[in-house]
């Protein structure tokens, strides 16, 4: 058999004569590995990306002495966690203690088979062509956060349960918004399958000769960009609720370490605790796929013309062989840009306070679904035009309202903040002031209002403050 009859029986036949069985095994073999071998190995490079871009986002080195670049380091540490020694605490409930880890990463490693790496239906996914791959997604998605609650709840400590009470309540916040959004996505397509899904996710042909034979200029027709601004509303809303969803920050709560130690997984040490690590970061990597397949053209390139080679390469068997790999490209690079998202949050926004999260969730993200969702039925009914018109009304009224609204006060100002501080919005010159006992040891502007001090406006006045408030006794 050449080269060029096995590529076009691996790629593109479904039916496989029986003598050329082997094909269709190895065929089946890879289409079950790659996705979870996809997830698996790509976890100790995404943690020593992460630690280097947080360190080149916080301006400092991070991971840099163990291999070149510090590319060794979580090898190290995934060595480090399996020597430690695995304990279980006393008084847990042991079977659902050392269950919850594996509950917790088996949805990770399942829920990869329906993406789509490609637009064959023999070879293009885990489980090409499968029909509800969208249900397929919302059914394991909705599983993950039972290996966190039996995890708070087996460990026998109120900080890892407050944990995973703060993690089923935040999942189930969340999860309507995030499925709304995709309800939008659905309405879209017409299509519940997630090859359907990039498949309508073609290109706007714009009559412009562009770049010589490859055809005119054609840009993505990606769903983010669909009656628009509802399209990418809806974008928004899952990008969100793919935060809450992973508990990464700023809706790490269930783990917050400044209130629950480690919170779910406090008690937790050795391997135990790196599976809880990895589904973390497992699904940063699936929740970021499923964001591209559904939003931003799943395998397709930006470009029409970047989707294959030059029709000068011709068609020989390695040349079929490099188109079948692009796609996948497309889809990693997608993947990595949702990841490197995730990573930019976490290095930019602080934590929310648990009150503000379940508002959020409740009072903000699912009444805008909501209400998108009905808007997009309206523009697929109705016209585009009728329901653009239909989301300016809404959405100014809603504005004006919230603008005008107390509650919208209160967000906007920090009634707990003291009021002998006085904070500027502009960039100010800072100083150490000592401790005391009605502020502390904070750094503050040197013209703030400390103990009930003038605001110094000489460096003798600030002189004395600074003495004044060191004195002892």
């Amino acid at each position: 058999m050449t080269p060029h009859l096995f590529l076009s029986y691996f790629l593109y036949i479904h039916d496989i004569p029986l003598q050329y069985w082997y094909i269709d095994a190895l065929r089946i073999v890879l289409r079950v590995l790659i996705p979870l071998f996809a997830v698996l190995l790509a976890v100790p490079p995404l943690v020593w990306y992460e630690r280097r871009l947080l360190g080149w986002m916080q301006q400092r080195q991070g991971p840099n002495r163990v291999g070149p670049f510090g590319l060794l380091q979580t090898i190290a540490d995934g060595v480090k966690l399996l020597f430690k020694e695995d304990m279980n605490p006393l008084n847990v409930d042991k079977t659902l203690f050392i269950l919850a880890p594996i509950v917790f990463l088996i949805p990770t490693l399942v829920t990869p088979v329906v993406i789509p790496w490609g637009p064959s239906r023999n070879w293009g996914a885990g489980a090409p062509g499968v029909s509800v791959g969208v249900l397929y997604l919302l059914a394991w998605g909705s599983l993950a956060v039972y290996g966190i609650v039996l995890a708070g709840w087996s460990s026998n400590n109120k900080y890892s349960l407050l944990g995973g009470l703060r993690s089923s309540a935040q999942m189930i916040s969340y999860e309507l918004a995030m499925g709304l959004a995709i309800l939008t996505v659905v309405l879209m397509t017409s299509s519940l399958g997630l090859q359907d899904v990039v498949d309508n996710q073609g290109y706007f042909n714009l009559p412009i000769p562009l770049m010589g034979e490859h055809g005119p200029l054609a840009l993505p027709a990606w769903n983010i960009f669909k009656f628009f601004p509802m399209g990418f509303i809806a974008t928004l809303l899952y990008v969100i609720s793919m935060l809450a969803e992973t508990n990464r920050a700023p809706f790490d709560l269930p783990e917050a370490e400044t209130e629950l130690v480690a919170g779910y997984h406090t008690e937790y040490t050795s391997m135990k605790f790196a599976t809880f690590f990895m589904g973390e970061y497992g699904n940063m990597i699936v929740t970021s796929a499923i964001c591209a397949t559904l939003f931003f053209g799943g395998y397709n390139a930006p470009l029409q013309c970047l989707n294959a080679l030059p029709p000068e390469c011709g068609s020989s068997w390695s040349v079929k062989l490099i188109d079948s790999f692009i796609p996948a490209i497309w889809l990693t690079l997608k993947v990595f840009a949702g990841i490197y998202f995730f990573i930019w949050i976490r290095a930019t926004l602080p934590r929310l306070r648990y009150d503000m999260l379940m508002k959020f969730g409740w009072q903000g993200l699912l009444p805008i679904a909501l209400l998108n969702l009905l808007l997009v039925a309206v523009s697929i009914t109705l016209g585009y035009g009728v329901g653009l018109a239909a989301w300016i009304v809404f959405f100014g009224i809603l504005l004006v309202v919230f603008a005008q609204s107390a509650r919208s006060i209160i967000f906007t100002t920090n009634t707990r903040r003291d009021s002998s501080i006085r904070l500027y919005s502009s960039a100010q010159p800072f100083s150490a002031v000592p401790q005391n006992p009605g502020v502390g040891a904070q750094t503050l502007p040197p013209d703030a209002a400390v103990g009930g001090f003038d605001i110094p406006t000489t460096d003798r006045e600030a002189d004395e403050m600074y003495a004044a408030l060191s004195k002892k006794g």
